[in-house]
């Protein structure tokens, strides 16, 4: 189990792209006990939630495509998109060479554990489906 604080920390590091390179701004951090933890990044367009159930070892990743500004409804799958989804779309039109570079971009990270592998792999994978985002028909 990892620690709510930590869990954080190492969000806000690995998903630091976010802000960096996709204009993104924190602006939700949600522990609840030892149970679930959360970290939120908003834009003008989309809002991105990091989720962590601590208990069921389960880790969520999703995108949220605001409509005027707000949260749409959780079931609505076309403005609530899982990472899973979202690969599922993406995969096949990147190129080898662009995921290289994408993997070049996350060396500078060291996960120290499981959870941190998964949390970094859902990092470079979100980072290739947010560049490729405006070509996705998500239906």
């Amino acid at each position: 189990m990892i620690e709510g604080k930590k869990y954080i920390e190492v969000v806000k590091l690995f998903y630091s792209f976010l802000e960096t390179d996709f204009g993104f701004s924190k602006v939700n951090e949600t522990i609840n006990g030892n149970a679930f933890y959360d970290v939120e990044f908003k834009n003008i367009e989309k809002v991105v939630s990091i989720s962590y159930e601590n208990i069921e070892d389960y880790l969520q990743v999703i995108v949220f495509i605001l409509h005027n500004g707000d949260m749409p409804e959780y079931d609505d799958k076309t403005k609530t998109l899982h990472l899973n989804q979202l690969n599922e779309k993406i995969l096949s039109k990147v190129d080898k060479g662009e995921i290289s570079l994408n993997n070049e971009y996350f060396v500078k990270f060291n996960p120290k554990d499981e959870l941190e592998k998964r949390l970094l792999k859902s990092a470079k994978e979100l980072r290739l489906c947010l560049r490729h985002f405006d070509q996705l028909q998500v239906a």
